[in-house]
């Protein structure tokens, strides 16, 4: 029988850390959650901007991926309905035995900010080093936002399950751990 997967609680994550089996570099413990490790807004962001309609097979027609330089507050500002990608500020790793859910925080929620990933971090991603966690970041509001670099930006919660059998690590079409990447590649899918 499988064992349970449940959330590791704070005094679990502590431990993880401790072993090894999950890296959070320079974690703030301060921001701790009872079940979650808060992760922080990185400084390096880019603004997908479209010139066409995009064709998921054609990788021609994806938006271009432009850096969004931060205004002279240091800030990364986004403007009504833009989408934005930014990196966490700590870099991340899961050990095979541990999956992660990730989820932006309630306090942007109400100001009209969506923080979203594919909410997912597969086992294995970032070890043995970390690495860093791209967030899609969407404002719904009218107006331009200004968010800072090293705020709380999301939580992860960290599952225990299985050994999974193939780690991220191991996967054929896995982004790189060295580095952040902001680019889709849904088009390798259909490339012959």
């Amino acid at each position: 029988m499988a064992p349970h997967a449940a959330p590791l609680v704070d005094r679990d994550l502590r431990a993880a850390v401790r072993r090894g089996e999950l890296v959070v570099t320079d974690i703030d413990w301060s921001l701790l959650r009872p079940a979650a490790v808060s992760l922080r807004l990185g400084t390096g962001a880019y603004a997908p901007t479209s010139r066409q309609p995009v064709d998921v097979a054609r990788r021609e027609t994806y938006p271009d991926l432009v850096e969004r330089q931060p205004d002279v507050h240091g800030r990364i500002v986004i403007q009504p309905g833009e989408v934005v990608l930014v990196r966490t500020l700590e870099n991340v790793g899961l050990s095979t035995r541990l999956a992660g859910l990730l989820d932006g925080t309630s306090d942007l929620a109400r100001l009209g900010i969506q923080v979203v990933l594919a909410h997912q971090v597969s086992p294995g991603w970032g070890m043995p080093d970390g690495a860093p966690l791209t967030l899609e970041i969407v404002s719904r509001l009218a107006h331009d936002v200004a968010l800072r670099p090293g705020m709380r930006i999301a939580n992860l919660m960290i599952f225990r399950g299985r050994r999974a059998r193939r780690s991220y690590a191991e996967m054929p079409d896995r982004h790189p751990a060295s580095s952040w990447s902001v680019g889709s590649r849904l088009a390798d899918l259909f490339d012959d």
